[in-house]
């Protein structure tokens, strides 16, 4: 009887949703509250987005939802229901994004783990500034840690990229 109670509780979790994932309509039936790293990661096989903390604090999973920054394991599926989602294989679908180009040739990452985050988080402050301060850029990047410390290169990267 335990099993049958664990059963309709699993299934009534279950929820159909809809996303355009990097251009993609996509639908789903996963737990509602399933989170969108786990759906990109292992429902849709785009592990480009990485986990780390998992609680919000580092950025490694940053996506960008319906136009602006989220971090994806904070993100609960039945949230998602209905949104644009760009991951950071959306940016490099006809080739290196521009600025996937500048972290290479800058030398913007050294472990690599937290560049896809870093990328996205770049993404978001350019498509609000053109031609971001030095604060501007040191507070787009400010929810995005890199464990590494490098952030060096990311910010000649970014200050490179502003300068075209």
């Amino acid at each position: 009887m335990a099993d049958n109670k664990i059963a309709e509780k699993s299934s009534s979790s279950l929820i159909k949703i809809s996303l355009i994932v990097n251009e993609q309509p996509r639908e789903l039936v996963v737990d509602a509250t399933m989170r969108l790293v786990d759906i990109l990661r292992e429902e849709l096989q785009l592990t480009g987005t990485k986990i780390s903390c998992g609680i919000g604090r580092c950025g490694v999973c940053s996506v960008m939802m319906d136009g602006k920054l989220v971090n994806s394991c904070l993100v609960r599926a039945y949230q998602a229901n209905g949104k644009e989602i760009i991951t950071i294989e959306g940016l490099g679908e006809n080739g290196l994004h521009p600025i996937q180009k500048v972290f290479l040739e800058e030398g913007a990452f050294q472990c690599g783990y937290c560049t896809p985050g870093m990328i996205m988080a770049v993404k978001a402050m350019f498509d609000q500034y053109t031609h971001p301060t030095e604060e501007q850029i040191l507070e787009g990047l400010s929810g995005n840690l890199c464990r590494c410390t490098g952030y060096g290169g990311i910010i000649r990267a970014v200050q490179k990229l502003s300068q075209s």
